[in-house]
């Protein structure tokens, strides 16, 4: 996989999981969806922003690395 593929694969999945931690937050915060749903609303809640924060830290981690070597690269030019 080329470099600029993998750095958009990576950007999606940092967007996707920050879109899930702010429905996850949404879904917390509405109270039409708690009172139909009781307790699971507070479980797909928080499964949400689970799930979007393991998306969205370690592919910011990566891509910090990819920029650091990026900018070694350009200064040894």
């Amino acid at each position: 996989m080329q470099k600029t593929t993998q750095l958009t694969l990576l950007k999606c999945i940092i967007v996707l999981g920050l879109l899930l931690i702010l429905s996850g937050h949404s879904l917390l915060v509405v109270d039409g969806f708690r009172q139909y749903f009781g307790m699971y609303s507070y479980m797909l809640g928080a499964m949400c922003i689970a799930i979007g924060l393991i998306l969205s830290l370690p592919t910011k981690i990566y891509l910090t690395i990819l920029l650091m070597r990026h900018e070694g690269h350009d200064s040894k030019l």
